[in-house]
């Protein structure tokens, strides 16, 4: 008895401290470009703290872009209207080694098929193809957007 009083007695009054646990970061914008002739299958998640994971087939790889950059991925969607597009643009029947597109920016989710991509949408989709093969090229230093001295 006289150990059970112990035992009670210590865990009363003692105050754990709280933990904080960080928010982890939100998607900025989700870029998922699958097919063609080579059977490509593309794919770049942007978080709203810069870092981003580009995947290709059997390989990923992670960048981090600075605050202009996001400003300049944002300032695109917005000159596109991304919010304003439909949510599926079909590719006509018969259309071979197209490419299938699925875009994801601000809560809005976009797919789109070759041959049926509403001009504002190509400049997304130019923008984070240009995105992914900068990548490729290897490591980079600084903004992406900005051109590499000669």
């Amino acid at each position: 008895m006289f150990l059970a009083a112990v035992a009670i007695s210590g865990c009363l009054g003692v105050k754990t401290p709280s933990v904080s646990h960080p928010t982890p970061p939100a998607i900025f914008a989700d870029y998922h470009r699958t097919g063609g002739i080579a059977g490509l299958d593309d794919r770049i998640v942007i978080f709203d703290n810069g870092v981003a994971v580009i995947s290709q087939k059997a390989t990923s790889k992670e960048i981090t872009l600075n605050q202009t950059d996001l400003e300049r991925i944002s300032g695109i969607f917005n000159e596109a209207r991304f919010s304003q597009l439909q949510g599926n643009y079909t590719a006509r029947r018969g259309t071979a080694d197209y490419f299938r597109y699925t875009i994801n920016f601000n809560g809005k989710s976009v797919i789109a098929e070759d041959s049926a991509i509403p001009p504002s949408l190509q400049l997304v989709i130019d923008e984070m193809n240009r995105i992914i093969n900068t990548a490729d090229i290897g490591e980079r230093t600084g903004s992406l957007f900005t051109n590499p001295p000669l």
